[in-house]
């Protein structure tokens, strides 16, 4: 199963220095059977998508919780076997924890598949809106345009093998 875990750049340099995504309990997402039905697609590209989405969002909310790390969103795909990762039936449609699941321990940095980052062109927008989302999240509708003008940003992929450049 592909997974999504949100990272800041701090914690993907703690990563790559330990070789492992970690301690568990780790939070990812996933493409879980709530995600489908939330999404309503049968294309698997694009519910992985939907997941990256929602873990670009996660990595976002870390990013307002650490206000000394570099403004850009950090996703690491990783391969985990399906009974490693496991979505929490309590959480409904709606919720802000959709396609979310846990992996119990902590994953060695080999079974990652990518890393996806934001450019430096939404350096600005995304510290906006990690500044932000507090007052978006008590509803606020500029604050949640700021937060929606982060996430009109593409994050980029890139290889494991270039992390080395991305926390450097």
């Amino acid at each position: 199963m592909r997974v999504y875990v949100p990272l800041t750049t701090p914690g993907l340099a703690e990563a790559y220095k330990a070789g492992e995504l970690g301690p568990g309990p780790l939070t990812a997402y996933a493409v879980t059977p709530a995600l489908r039905e939330w999404y309503v697609s049968d294309d698997i590209e694009e519910l992985e998508y939907a997941a990256l989405s929602r873990a670009a969002a996660a990595s976002l909310r870390l990013l307002a919780g650490s206000p000394g790390a570099p403004r850009r969103r950090v996703v690491v795909a990783v391969d985990v076997p399906d009974g490693d990762a496991v979505a929490d039936p309590g959480h409904g449609l709606g919720s802000s924890s959709l396609g979310e699941v846990r992996i119990a321990s902590a994953v060695p940095l080999k079974k990652a598949a990518s890393v996806h980052v934001d450019s430096g062109e939404a350096e600005a927008d995304v510290s906006a809106a990690a500044d932000a989302l507090g007052a978006a999240d008590h509803g606020d509708d500029d604050a949640r345009f700021v937060v929606d003008g982060a996430e009109d940003h593409e994050l980029l992929w890139f290889g494991v093998q270039e992390i080395p450049g991305l926390i450097g």
